[in-house]
């Protein structure tokens, strides 16, 4: 039981929490959505969708008036 000492403290200063933890990721720089990760955008993960969308980006970019000009 508390003493009679802790108790005016408390009462004098207040309770505090230790609080959350600070994430360890937060200086990271990450990428946090599937759309941007590598294996997504070249289909390799095996979605059907993103073969798809790879496949439709690999002939855009294949476009003649997507090549750069060497001129």
């Amino acid at each position: 039981m508390s003493d009679a000492n802790e108790i005016r403290h408390a009462i004098m200063n207040g309770i505090t929490f230790g609080g959350s933890k600070p994430s360890k990721d937060e200086g990271s720089k990450k990428v946090k959505t599937k759309a941007r990760k590598k294996s997504y955008h070249t289909g390799a993960h095996g979605s059907g969708s993103a073969k798809h969308k790879a496949e439709i980006r690999q002939r855009v970019k294949s476009r003649k008036s997507q090549r750069k000009s060497l001129d």
